[in-house]
Protein backbone atom coordinates (compact mmCIF):
# COMPACT_ATOMS: atom_id res chain seq x y z
CA UNK A 1 0.00 0.00 0.00
CA UNK A 2 1.05 3.65 -0.61
CA UNK A 3 0.46 4.71 2.63
CA UNK A 4 -1.27 3.66 6.21
CA UNK A 5 -2.01 7.27 7.15
CA UNK A 6 -2.84 10.57 5.77
CA UNK A 7 -0.42 13.57 5.88
CA UNK A 8 -2.97 15.25 8.51
CA UNK A 9 -4.34 12.37 10.88
CA UNK A 10 -1.62 11.49 13.07
CA UNK A 11 -1.12 13.33 16.64
CA UNK A 12 0.78 12.45 19.64
CA UNK A 13 -1.83 8.95 20.31
CA UNK A 14 0.54 7.54 17.27
CA UNK A 15 4.01 8.17 19.20
CA UNK A 16 5.99 4.75 18.22
CA UNK A 17 3.90 3.81 15.55
CA UNK A 18 5.89 2.34 12.31
CA UNK A 19 4.07 4.19 9.70
CA UNK A 20 4.09 4.42 5.93
CA UNK A 21 3.03 7.88 4.59
CA UNK A 22 2.78 9.73 0.88
CA UNK A 23 2.37 13.09 -0.96
CA UNK A 24 4.30 15.74 -2.32
CA UNK A 25 7.55 17.65 -1.04
CA UNK A 26 6.11 21.29 0.78
CA UNK A 27 9.82 22.61 1.24
CA UNK A 28 13.30 21.28 3.18
CA UNK A 29 15.51 22.70 5.78
CA UNK A 30 18.98 21.69 6.37
CA UNK A 31 20.00 22.23 10.16
CA UNK A 32 23.73 20.73 10.35
CA UNK A 33 23.08 16.94 10.65
CA UNK A 34 19.83 16.78 10.28
CA UNK A 35 17.16 17.45 7.51
CA UNK A 36 13.47 18.35 7.73
CA UNK A 37 10.98 17.90 5.48
CA UNK A 38 7.16 19.22 5.05
CA UNK A 39 5.80 16.34 3.87
CA UNK A 40 1.97 17.77 2.00
CA UNK A 41 -1.38 16.23 0.73
CA UNK A 42 -4.91 16.55 0.77
CA UNK A 43 -5.27 16.45 4.42
CA UNK A 44 -2.50 18.26 6.09
CA UNK A 45 1.40 18.59 6.45
CA UNK A 46 3.67 15.72 8.40
CA UNK A 47 7.54 16.94 9.49
CA UNK A 48 10.18 14.13 8.44
CA UNK A 49 13.85 14.00 10.06
CA UNK A 50 16.80 12.56 8.42
CA UNK A 51 19.48 11.85 10.62
CA UNK A 52 22.84 12.41 8.95
CA UNK A 53 24.37 10.76 12.19
CA UNK A 54 22.50 7.56 11.90
CA UNK A 55 22.09 7.40 8.46
CA UNK A 56 23.88 9.75 5.74
CA UNK A 57 23.11 8.03 2.73
CA UNK A 58 19.78 8.44 3.49
CA UNK A 59 20.17 11.97 4.76
CA UNK A 60 21.66 12.30 1.53
CA UNK A 61 19.10 10.84 -0.66
CA UNK A 62 16.45 13.06 1.33
CA UNK A 63 18.67 16.06 0.19
CA UNK A 64 18.17 15.15 -3.63
CA UNK A 65 14.54 16.08 -3.06
CA UNK A 66 13.22 18.78 -4.73
CA UNK A 67 10.09 20.89 -3.96
CA UNK A 68 6.67 18.92 -5.40
CA UNK A 69 8.66 15.25 -5.42
CA UNK A 70 6.28 12.74 -5.16
CA UNK A 71 7.40 10.42 -2.39
CA UNK A 72 7.06 7.16 -0.05
CA UNK A 73 8.38 7.19 3.28
CA UNK A 74 8.71 4.54 6.44
CA UNK A 75 9.29 5.22 9.52
CA UNK A 76 8.66 6.01 13.18
CA UNK A 77 6.18 8.08 14.87
CA UNK A 78 7.85 10.59 17.79
CA UNK A 79 6.96 13.39 19.50
CA UNK A 80 8.44 16.66 18.34
CA UNK A 81 10.65 18.66 20.47
CA UNK A 82 10.05 22.05 19.30
CA UNK A 83 6.03 21.14 18.28
CA UNK A 84 3.82 23.63 16.13
CA UNK A 85 0.99 24.55 17.55
CA UNK A 86 -0.52 25.99 14.16
CA UNK A 87 -0.42 22.50 13.01
CA UNK A 88 -2.63 19.70 13.48
CA UNK A 89 0.51 17.25 12.98
CA UNK A 90 2.86 19.93 14.92
CA UNK A 91 3.23 17.50 18.00
CA UNK A 92 5.13 14.74 16.43
CA UNK A 93 6.90 13.90 13.55
CA UNK A 94 8.38 11.06 11.43
CA UNK A 95 11.99 9.27 11.69
CA UNK A 96 12.84 7.85 8.33
CA UNK A 97 13.57 4.80 7.46
CA UNK A 98 13.32 4.52 3.94
CA UNK A 99 12.39 6.68 1.25
CA UNK A 100 11.15 5.96 -2.30
CA UNK A 101 10.60 8.91 -5.12
CA UNK A 102 7.42 7.98 -7.01
CA UNK A 103 7.67 10.97 -8.72
CA UNK A 104 9.55 13.70 -9.60
CA UNK A 105 8.65 17.27 -10.05
CA UNK A 106 10.25 20.18 -12.05
CA UNK A 107 10.42 23.79 -10.23
CA UNK A 108 7.13 25.27 -10.46
CA UNK A 109 6.55 28.75 -11.48
CA UNK A 110 5.62 29.85 -8.54
CA UNK A 111 5.58 28.70 -4.41
CA UNK A 112 3.20 26.52 -3.37
CA UNK A 113 2.03 28.38 -0.30
CA UNK A 114 -0.19 30.19 1.64
CA UNK A 115 1.54 33.88 1.01
CA UNK A 116 2.72 32.96 -2.91
CA UNK A 117 4.60 35.29 -5.15
CA UNK A 118 2.40 33.73 -7.85
CA UNK A 119 0.46 36.46 -9.55
CA UNK A 120 -3.23 35.59 -10.82
CA UNK A 121 -2.66 35.13 -14.73
CA UNK A 122 0.24 32.91 -13.76
CA UNK A 123 -1.77 30.69 -11.07
CA UNK A 124 -4.60 30.63 -13.42
CA UNK A 125 -1.75 28.96 -16.04
CA UNK A 126 -1.24 26.63 -13.90
CA UNK A 127 -4.22 25.61 -11.79
CA UNK A 128 -3.44 22.31 -11.35
CA UNK A 129 -0.88 23.88 -9.02
CA UNK A 130 -2.63 26.62 -7.51
CA UNK A 131 -5.33 23.90 -6.45
CA UNK A 132 -2.66 22.12 -4.15
CA UNK A 133 -2.64 25.38 -1.96
CA UNK A 134 -4.18 24.98 1.50
CA UNK A 135 -6.07 28.27 1.27
CA UNK A 136 -7.49 27.46 -2.22
CA UNK A 137 -8.33 23.88 -1.42
CA UNK A 138 -9.87 25.14 1.49
CA UNK A 139 -12.48 26.86 -0.38
CA UNK A 140 -13.01 23.88 -2.78
CA UNK A 141 -13.50 22.04 0.57
CA UNK A 142 -16.20 24.74 1.59
CA UNK A 143 -17.54 24.25 -1.76
CA UNK A 144 -18.38 20.47 -1.54
CA UNK A 145 -19.81 21.63 2.35
CA UNK A 146 -22.09 23.65 0.56
CA UNK A 147 -23.05 21.63 -1.73
CA UNK A 148 -23.75 18.51 0.48
CA UNK A 149 -25.79 20.58 3.27
CA UNK A 150 -28.04 22.20 0.55
CA UNK A 151 -29.03 18.61 -0.67
CA UNK A 152 -29.32 17.17 2.73
CA UNK A 153 -31.67 20.10 3.86
CA UNK A 154 -33.93 19.86 0.33
CA UNK A 155 -33.87 16.36 0.55
CA UNK A 156 -35.64 16.62 3.52
CA UNK A 157 -37.99 18.83 2.80
CA UNK A 158 -39.36 16.46 0.21
CA UNK A 159 -37.21 17.67 -2.99
CA UNK A 160 -36.60 15.79 -6.06
CA UNK A 161 -32.82 16.11 -7.99
CA UNK A 162 -33.82 16.34 -11.59
CA UNK A 163 -31.12 17.37 -14.51
CA UNK A 164 -32.40 18.92 -16.98
CA UNK A 165 -31.30 19.62 -20.94
CA UNK A 166 -28.18 21.12 -21.68
CA UNK A 167 -28.76 22.13 -25.25
CA UNK A 168 -31.76 24.36 -25.17
CA UNK A 169 -33.07 26.53 -27.31
CA UNK A 170 -32.63 30.03 -27.57
CA UNK A 171 -34.65 32.82 -26.19
CA UNK A 172 -34.76 36.53 -26.75
CA UNK A 173 -34.55 37.61 -23.08
CA UNK A 174 -32.48 37.92 -20.77
CA UNK A 175 -28.47 38.03 -21.41
CA UNK A 176 -26.85 36.75 -24.54
CA UNK A 177 -27.00 33.40 -25.16
CA UNK A 178 -24.13 30.89 -25.96
CA UNK A 179 -25.14 28.64 -29.24
CA UNK A 180 -24.07 25.42 -30.62
CA UNK A 181 -24.80 24.84 -33.99
CA UNK A 182 -26.25 21.48 -34.97
CA UNK A 183 -24.21 19.17 -37.60
CA UNK A 184 -27.50 17.18 -38.09
CA UNK A 185 -29.56 20.22 -38.83
CA UNK A 186 -27.80 22.29 -40.83
CA UNK A 187 -28.25 26.16 -40.42
CA UNK A 188 -29.72 25.23 -36.80
CA UNK A 189 -29.13 25.95 -33.39
CA UNK A 190 -28.91 25.24 -29.44
CA UNK A 191 -28.24 27.52 -26.96
CA UNK A 192 -26.61 26.57 -23.70
CA UNK A 193 -29.33 27.61 -20.72
CA UNK A 194 -28.71 30.57 -18.58
CA UNK A 195 -31.17 28.78 -16.58
CA UNK A 196 -33.43 25.84 -16.23
CA UNK A 197 -36.25 28.10 -16.22
CA UNK A 198 -39.10 26.72 -18.16
CA UNK A 199 -37.28 23.30 -17.67
CA UNK A 200 -38.72 23.68 -14.15
CA UNK A 201 -41.69 25.10 -14.68
CA UNK A 202 -42.72 21.79 -17.04
CA UNK A 203 -41.73 19.54 -14.30
CA UNK A 204 -43.91 21.31 -11.76
CA UNK A 205 -46.57 20.96 -14.92
CA UNK A 206 -46.11 17.03 -14.81
CA UNK A 207 -46.60 16.95 -11.10
CA UNK A 208 -43.14 16.67 -9.56
CA UNK A 209 -44.22 19.22 -6.85
CA UNK A 210 -40.92 20.11 -5.38
CA UNK A 211 -37.36 20.16 -7.62
CA UNK A 212 -33.88 21.38 -7.22
CA UNK A 213 -30.99 21.28 -9.08
CA UNK A 214 -27.28 22.11 -8.93
CA UNK A 215 -26.84 22.99 -11.96
CA UNK A 216 -24.36 24.97 -14.85
CA UNK A 217 -25.62 28.06 -16.41
CA UNK A 218 -23.75 29.95 -19.44
CA UNK A 219 -24.29 33.47 -20.11
CA UNK A 220 -22.67 35.29 -23.24
CA UNK A 221 -22.13 38.75 -20.88
CA UNK A 222 -19.07 41.01 -19.66
CA UNK A 223 -16.98 39.85 -16.78
CA UNK A 224 -16.72 40.94 -13.11
CA UNK A 225 -15.43 39.68 -10.10
CA UNK A 226 -18.93 37.75 -8.83
CA UNK A 227 -19.19 36.80 -13.21
CA UNK A 228 -18.43 33.64 -14.69
CA UNK A 229 -19.67 33.04 -18.84
CA UNK A 230 -20.11 29.01 -16.55
CA UNK A 231 -21.66 29.47 -13.39
CA UNK A 232 -23.61 27.01 -10.69
CA UNK A 233 -27.13 27.68 -9.65
CA UNK A 234 -29.05 25.90 -7.00
CA UNK A 235 -32.03 25.54 -8.90
CA UNK A 236 -35.40 24.81 -7.16
CA UNK A 237 -39.42 25.16 -7.55
CA UNK A 238 -42.28 24.05 -5.69
CA UNK A 239 -46.06 23.74 -6.93
CA UNK A 240 -49.24 25.01 -5.00
CA UNK A 241 -47.64 28.00 -2.57
CA UNK A 242 -47.93 31.09 -2.06
CA UNK A 243 -45.01 33.64 -1.71
CA UNK A 244 -44.60 33.27 1.79
CA UNK A 245 -43.91 29.59 1.14
CA UNK A 246 -41.32 30.12 -1.08
CA UNK A 247 -39.59 32.53 1.17
CA UNK A 248 -40.10 30.51 4.68
CA UNK A 249 -38.44 27.55 2.39
CA UNK A 250 -35.65 28.89 1.40
CA UNK A 251 -34.89 31.17 4.74
CA UNK A 252 -34.79 27.57 6.22
CA UNK A 253 -31.82 26.84 3.64
CA UNK A 254 -30.05 29.98 4.34
CA UNK A 255 -30.43 29.37 8.14
CA UNK A 256 -29.32 25.37 7.45
CA UNK A 257 -26.12 26.47 5.49
CA UNK A 258 -25.25 28.98 8.04
CA UNK A 259 -25.72 26.66 11.23
CA UNK A 260 -23.82 23.50 8.79
CA UNK A 261 -21.32 25.20 7.23
CA UNK A 262 -19.95 28.19 9.43
CA UNK A 263 -21.49 27.56 13.16
CA UNK A 264 -23.72 31.06 12.69
CA UNK A 265 -27.43 30.83 13.76
CA UNK A 266 -29.80 33.67 13.32
CA UNK A 267 -31.99 35.26 15.73
CA UNK A 268 -36.06 36.11 14.34
CA UNK A 269 -36.69 36.34 10.52
CA UNK A 270 -34.79 37.93 8.02
CA UNK A 271 -35.80 41.29 7.47
CA UNK A 272 -38.10 41.37 4.64
CA UNK A 273 -38.00 45.44 2.30
CA UNK A 274 -39.95 46.27 -0.79
CA UNK A 275 -38.01 47.39 -3.54
CA UNK A 276 -39.17 50.79 -3.26
CA UNK A 277 -37.95 51.36 0.13
CA UNK A 278 -34.89 49.66 -0.80
CA UNK A 279 -34.17 52.05 -3.43
CA UNK A 280 -34.90 54.79 -0.96
CA UNK A 281 -33.34 54.24 1.78
CA UNK A 282 -30.10 52.66 0.62
CA UNK A 283 -29.80 53.71 -3.50
CA UNK A 284 -30.18 49.62 -4.36
CA UNK A 285 -32.17 46.99 -4.89
CA UNK A 286 -29.37 44.66 -2.83
CA UNK A 287 -28.80 46.63 0.40
CA UNK A 288 -26.15 45.97 3.24
CA UNK A 289 -27.66 46.35 6.27
CA UNK A 290 -24.68 46.01 8.62
CA UNK A 291 -24.38 49.74 9.25
CA UNK A 292 -27.77 52.46 9.09
CA UNK A 293 -26.31 55.61 7.34
CA UNK A 294 -29.64 55.65 5.39
CA UNK A 295 -30.88 57.99 2.35
CA UNK A 296 -32.80 60.99 3.46
CA UNK A 297 -35.13 62.81 0.72
CA UNK A 298 -34.47 66.52 1.34
CA UNK A 299 -35.53 68.03 -1.69
CA UNK A 300 -38.36 70.28 -0.67
CA UNK A 301 -35.97 71.40 2.58
CA UNK A 302 -33.16 72.43 -0.22
CA UNK A 303 -35.17 73.88 -2.80
CA UNK A 304 -36.41 77.46 -2.71
CA UNK A 305 -32.98 79.18 -1.78
CA UNK A 306 -31.37 79.82 -5.32
CA UNK A 307 -28.51 77.09 -4.64
CA UNK A 308 -28.07 76.26 -8.07
CA UNK A 309 -27.46 72.74 -7.70
CA UNK A 310 -30.16 71.83 -6.05
CA UNK A 311 -32.34 74.37 -7.68
CA UNK A 312 -34.17 72.61 -10.32
CA UNK A 313 -33.12 69.34 -9.64
CA UNK A 314 -35.76 66.83 -9.71
CA UNK A 315 -34.16 64.97 -6.61
CA UNK A 316 -31.82 65.97 -3.88
CA UNK A 317 -30.83 63.22 -1.28
CA UNK A 318 -28.21 63.20 1.48
CA UNK A 319 -26.72 60.61 3.89
CA UNK A 320 -25.64 61.10 7.10
CA UNK A 321 -21.77 60.04 7.59
CA UNK A 322 -21.34 59.60 12.14
CA UNK A 323 -18.30 61.11 13.37
CA UNK A 324 -16.91 62.52 10.90
CA UNK A 325 -17.33 66.20 10.80
CA UNK A 326 -13.18 65.88 11.47
CA UNK A 327 -12.27 64.24 8.01
CA UNK A 328 -10.13 66.64 5.89
CA UNK A 329 -11.07 68.52 2.56
CA UNK A 330 -8.58 66.17 1.33
CA UNK A 331 -10.96 63.49 2.06
CA UNK A 332 -14.03 65.17 0.84
CA UNK A 333 -12.08 65.95 -2.25
CA UNK A 334 -11.30 61.73 -2.79
CA UNK A 335 -15.48 60.88 -2.32
CA UNK A 336 -16.43 63.48 -4.29
CA UNK A 337 -13.94 61.92 -7.25
CA UNK A 338 -14.93 58.59 -6.17
CA UNK A 339 -18.50 59.47 -6.92
CA UNK A 340 -17.44 61.00 -10.15
CA UNK A 341 -16.16 57.82 -11.67
CA UNK A 342 -17.56 56.91 -15.36
CA UNK A 343 -19.65 53.83 -13.56
CA UNK A 344 -21.51 56.22 -11.28
CA UNK A 345 -21.52 59.21 -13.07
CA UNK A 346 -22.85 62.29 -9.86
CA UNK A 347 -21.43 65.76 -10.58
CA UNK A 348 -20.38 66.16 -7.54
CA UNK A 349 -20.79 66.25 -3.75
CA UNK A 350 -22.19 69.21 -1.30
CA UNK A 351 -20.94 68.72 2.17
CA UNK A 352 -21.94 70.09 6.00
CA UNK A 353 -20.38 69.21 9.25
CA UNK A 354 -21.93 69.87 12.52
CA UNK A 355 -20.05 71.33 15.19
CA UNK A 356 -20.02 69.80 18.98
CA UNK A 357 -22.26 73.93 19.52
CA UNK A 358 -24.68 72.47 17.27
CA UNK A 359 -23.95 74.90 14.48
CA UNK A 360 -23.39 73.93 10.74
CA UNK A 361 -21.01 74.80 8.34
CA UNK A 362 -21.15 74.26 4.42
CA UNK A 363 -19.69 75.94 1.43
CA UNK A 364 -23.40 76.42 0.54
CA UNK A 365 -23.93 78.59 3.65
CA UNK A 366 -24.20 81.81 1.37
CA UNK A 367 -27.51 80.20 0.40
CA UNK A 368 -28.97 78.62 3.12
CA UNK A 369 -29.36 80.49 6.62
CA UNK A 370 -27.94 78.98 10.31
CA UNK A 371 -31.97 77.76 10.73
CA UNK A 372 -31.94 75.74 7.25
CA UNK A 373 -28.92 74.27 7.72
CA UNK A 374 -29.77 73.02 11.45
CA UNK A 375 -33.00 71.51 9.66
CA UNK A 376 -31.30 69.83 6.85
CA UNK A 377 -29.47 68.20 9.79
CA UNK A 378 -32.50 67.35 11.84
CA UNK A 379 -34.18 65.31 8.37
CA UNK A 380 -30.69 63.41 7.89
CA UNK A 381 -30.19 62.80 11.59
CA UNK A 382 -27.00 64.43 11.56
CA UNK A 383 -25.54 65.36 15.30
CA UNK A 384 -22.35 66.92 16.45
CA UNK A 385 -19.66 65.67 14.89
CA UNK A 386 -21.40 64.34 11.90
CA UNK A 387 -21.16 64.85 8.45
CA UNK A 388 -23.83 65.65 6.13
CA UNK A 389 -23.19 64.72 2.14
CA UNK A 390 -25.70 65.95 -0.49
CA UNK A 391 -26.12 64.77 -4.38
CA UNK A 392 -28.59 66.25 -7.03
CA UNK A 393 -30.27 64.73 -10.21
CA UNK A 394 -32.26 62.26 -11.84
CA UNK A 395 -33.65 60.39 -9.04
CA UNK A 396 -32.85 57.22 -9.75
CA UNK A 397 -29.47 57.67 -10.95
CA UNK A 398 -28.81 60.20 -7.71
CA UNK A 399 -30.00 57.40 -5.59
CA UNK A 400 -27.81 54.89 -7.34
CA UNK A 401 -24.49 57.35 -6.41
CA UNK A 402 -26.04 57.64 -2.98
CA UNK A 403 -26.10 53.67 -2.61
CA UNK A 404 -22.56 54.17 -3.71
CA UNK A 405 -21.26 56.47 -1.66
CA UNK A 406 -23.00 55.05 1.66
CA UNK A 407 -21.30 51.75 1.17
CA UNK A 408 -17.50 53.48 0.60
CA UNK A 409 -17.93 55.78 3.49
CA UNK A 410 -19.33 52.24 5.51
CA UNK A 411 -16.09 50.66 3.81
CA UNK A 412 -13.71 53.38 4.77
CA UNK A 413 -15.22 53.16 8.49
CA UNK A 414 -14.77 49.83 8.91
CA UNK A 415 -18.67 48.89 9.10
CA UNK A 416 -18.72 46.14 6.41
CA UNK A 417 -17.21 43.65 8.68
CA UNK A 418 -16.88 40.26 6.55
CA UNK A 419 -17.65 38.23 9.68
CA UNK A 420 -21.10 39.76 9.91
CA UNK A 421 -23.46 38.01 8.03
CA UNK A 422 -26.90 40.10 7.55
CA UNK A 423 -29.00 38.57 5.28
CA UNK A 424 -33.01 39.99 4.09
CA UNK A 425 -35.22 39.87 1.30
CA UNK A 426 -36.51 42.39 -1.19
CA UNK A 427 -39.63 41.95 -2.29
CA UNK A 428 -42.26 43.56 -4.98
CA UNK A 429 -39.93 44.51 -7.60
CA UNK A 430 -41.39 46.39 -10.50
CA UNK A 431 -42.54 43.88 -13.12
CA UNK A 432 -41.28 45.74 -16.42
CA UNK A 433 -38.94 48.30 -16.68
CA UNK A 434 -38.54 50.36 -20.35
CA UNK A 435 -36.14 51.16 -22.27
CA UNK A 436 -35.63 54.25 -24.43
CA UNK A 437 -33.16 53.06 -26.78
CA UNK A 438 -35.70 50.13 -28.03
CA UNK A 439 -38.96 51.57 -27.02
CA UNK A 440 -40.20 48.62 -25.45
CA UNK A 441 -41.13 47.21 -22.03
CA UNK A 442 -38.32 44.58 -20.57
CA UNK A 443 -39.41 41.85 -17.97
CA UNK A 444 -37.67 42.78 -14.46
CA UNK A 445 -37.01 39.52 -13.54
CA UNK A 446 -38.32 37.35 -16.75
CA UNK A 447 -41.23 36.58 -18.86
CA UNK A 448 -42.80 34.36 -16.81
CA UNK A 449 -42.84 36.02 -13.40
CA UNK A 450 -46.18 36.56 -11.75
CA UNK A 451 -47.99 39.98 -11.34
CA UNK A 452 -49.46 41.00 -8.15
CA UNK A 453 -52.83 40.11 -7.82
CA UNK A 454 -54.09 43.53 -6.77
CA UNK A 455 -52.10 45.07 -9.86
CA UNK A 456 -53.65 42.68 -12.75
CA UNK A 457 -55.97 45.44 -13.57
CA UNK A 458 -52.88 48.07 -14.82
CA UNK A 459 -51.46 45.46 -17.07
CA UNK A 460 -52.50 47.32 -20.17
CA UNK A 461 -53.50 50.28 -19.85
CA UNK A 462 -50.84 51.34 -16.99
CA UNK A 463 -47.94 48.54 -17.03
CA UNK A 464 -45.09 50.59 -14.81
CA UNK A 465 -47.61 50.50 -12.26
CA UNK A 466 -47.24 46.79 -11.60
CA UNK A 467 -45.77 45.04 -9.10
CA UNK A 468 -44.16 41.96 -9.40
CA UNK A 469 -44.68 38.62 -7.11
CA UNK A 470 -41.03 38.66 -7.19
CA UNK A 471 -38.03 38.33 -4.30
CA UNK A 472 -34.43 38.50 -3.63
CA UNK A 473 -32.45 36.73 -0.90
CA UNK A 474 -29.47 40.16 -0.30
CA UNK A 475 -26.56 39.31 2.15
CA UNK A 476 -23.97 41.35 2.65
CA UNK A 477 -24.71 43.89 -0.43
CA UNK A 478 -24.96 40.93 -2.28
CA UNK A 479 -27.63 39.39 -4.20
CA UNK A 480 -27.85 35.89 -3.64
CA UNK A 481 -30.55 34.79 -5.36
CA UNK A 482 -34.07 35.50 -6.95
CA UNK A 483 -37.12 34.21 -7.39
CA UNK A 484 -40.76 34.71 -8.24
CA UNK A 485 -44.18 33.40 -8.11
CA UNK A 486 -44.47 32.45 -12.20
CA UNK A 487 -47.38 32.45 -14.12
CA UNK A 488 -49.28 29.56 -14.26
CA UNK A 489 -52.37 30.22 -17.11
CA UNK A 490 -51.55 30.88 -20.74
CA UNK A 491 -54.01 33.81 -20.63
CA UNK A 492 -52.06 36.11 -18.04
CA UNK A 493 -48.86 34.43 -20.12
CA UNK A 494 -50.24 35.53 -23.01
CA UNK A 495 -50.95 39.06 -21.87
CA UNK A 496 -47.10 39.25 -20.60
CA UNK A 497 -45.86 38.53 -24.03
CA UNK A 498 -48.18 41.17 -25.46
CA UNK A 499 -46.89 43.65 -23.35
CA UNK A 500 -43.34 42.77 -23.95
CA UNK A 501 -43.92 43.23 -27.73
CA UNK A 502 -43.99 39.54 -28.58
CA UNK A 503 -46.71 38.81 -31.15
CA UNK A 504 -48.83 35.69 -30.72
CA UNK A 505 -46.64 33.71 -33.54
CA UNK A 506 -43.31 35.44 -32.00
CA UNK A 507 -44.32 33.99 -28.71
CA UNK A 508 -45.22 30.67 -29.93
CA UNK A 509 -42.06 30.16 -31.84
CA UNK A 510 -39.99 30.73 -28.65
CA UNK A 511 -42.43 29.29 -25.80
CA UNK A 512 -45.17 27.44 -27.63
CA UNK A 513 -44.23 24.60 -25.62
CA UNK A 514 -44.52 26.28 -22.18
CA UNK A 515 -47.74 27.75 -23.39
CA UNK A 516 -48.95 24.46 -24.95
CA UNK A 517 -48.30 22.73 -21.44
CA UNK A 518 -50.42 25.44 -19.69
CA UNK A 519 -53.50 24.04 -21.24
CA UNK A 520 -53.35 20.63 -19.11
CA UNK A 521 -53.30 21.62 -15.77
CA UNK A 522 -50.68 23.35 -14.78
CA UNK A 523 -50.97 24.16 -11.12
CA UNK A 524 -49.68 27.38 -9.20
CA UNK A 525 -46.14 27.16 -7.95
CA UNK A 526 -43.02 29.16 -7.79
CA UNK A 527 -39.38 29.31 -6.99
CA UNK A 528 -35.91 30.69 -6.31
CA UNK A 529 -32.39 30.51 -7.92
CA UNK A 530 -29.17 30.70 -5.90
CA UNK A 531 -26.16 31.87 -7.28
CA UNK A 532 -23.88 28.96 -5.42
CA UNK A 533 -20.56 30.83 -6.87
CA UNK A 534 -21.85 33.45 -5.22
CA UNK A 535 -23.00 32.12 -1.64
CA UNK A 536 -20.21 29.85 -1.13
CA UNK A 537 -17.51 32.96 -1.62
CA UNK A 538 -19.64 35.01 0.78
CA UNK A 539 -19.40 32.29 2.75
CA UNK A 540 -15.40 32.15 2.32
CA UNK A 541 -15.13 36.29 2.97
CA UNK A 542 -14.31 36.96 -0.32
CA UNK A 543 -15.50 38.96 -3.19
CA UNK A 544 -14.65 37.07 -6.07
CA UNK A 545 -15.73 33.67 -7.33
CA UNK A 546 -13.10 32.51 -9.10
CA UNK A 547 -11.62 31.63 -5.86
CA UNK A 548 -13.79 29.05 -5.29
CA UNK A 549 -14.20 27.51 -8.38
CA UNK A 550 -11.68 24.93 -9.26
CA UNK A 551 -11.14 25.98 -13.14
CA UNK A 552 -12.22 29.17 -13.78
CA UNK A 553 -11.96 31.96 -16.90
CA UNK A 554 -10.43 34.92 -16.55
CA UNK A 555 -11.55 38.67 -16.77
CA UNK A 556 -11.39 38.12 -20.50
CA UNK A 557 -13.57 34.71 -20.60
CA UNK A 558 -10.25 33.12 -21.32
CA UNK A 559 -9.26 29.27 -20.18
CA UNK A 560 -5.46 29.95 -20.24
CA UNK A 561 -4.87 26.89 -18.59
CA UNK A 562 -6.10 24.72 -21.69
CA UNK A 563 -6.20 27.95 -24.12
CA UNK A 564 -9.70 28.48 -24.86
CA UNK A 565 -11.28 29.64 -26.86
CA UNK A 566 -9.49 28.63 -29.40
CA UNK A 567 -10.05 28.18 -33.34
CA UNK A 568 -11.35 25.06 -34.57
CA UNK A 569 -10.14 22.99 -37.91
CA UNK A 570 -11.71 24.37 -41.16
CA UNK A 571 -12.96 20.21 -41.66
CA UNK A 572 -15.06 21.15 -38.57
CA UNK A 573 -16.97 24.73 -39.60
CA UNK A 574 -17.66 23.06 -43.43
CA UNK A 575 -19.43 20.28 -41.46
CA UNK A 576 -21.51 22.34 -39.59
CA UNK A 577 -21.91 25.00 -42.37
CA UNK A 578 -19.81 27.66 -40.78
CA UNK A 579 -18.33 30.18 -42.25
CA UNK A 580 -15.67 32.52 -40.06
CA UNK A 581 -16.37 36.20 -41.22
CA UNK A 582 -14.04 38.37 -39.78
CA UNK A 583 -15.38 40.98 -37.19
CA UNK A 584 -12.89 44.19 -37.96
CA UNK A 585 -11.51 44.00 -34.45
CA UNK A 586 -8.48 41.91 -35.10
CA UNK A 587 -10.75 38.84 -34.95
Amino acid sequence: MYRTHTCGELTISNKGEKVTLSGWVQRSREFGGMTFIDLRDRYGITQLVFNMETDAALCGEARGLGREFVVQVTGTVAERSNKNPKLPTGDIEIIVDTVTVLNTSDIPPFTIEENTDGGDELRMKYRYLDLRRQVVRSNMVLRHRMAQETRRYLDGQGFIEVETPVLIKSTPEGARDFIVPSRLHNGEFYALPQSPQTFKQLLMVAGFDRYFQIVKCFRDEDLRADRQPEFTQIDCEMSFVHQDDVLDTFEGLARHLFQAVRGIGFEGKFPRIPYDEAMSRYGTDKPDIRFGMYITDITKAARGKDFPPFEEAPYVGAICASGCAGWSRKQIDELTEFVRRPQIGAKGLVWARVEEDGTVKSPADKYYSADDLVNLALMTGADAGDLMLMMAGPREKTLNALGELRLEIGRRLGLRDDSVYAPLWVTDFPLLEWDDETGRYYAKHHPFTAPKPEDMKYMESEPWRVHANAYDLVINGTEIGGGSIRIHDSETQSLMFRTLGLTEEEAQQQFGFLLNAFRYGAPPHGGIAFGFDRWTAIMGGSDTIRDFIAFPKNNQARDVMIDTPSTVKKQQLDELGIEIKKSGKGG
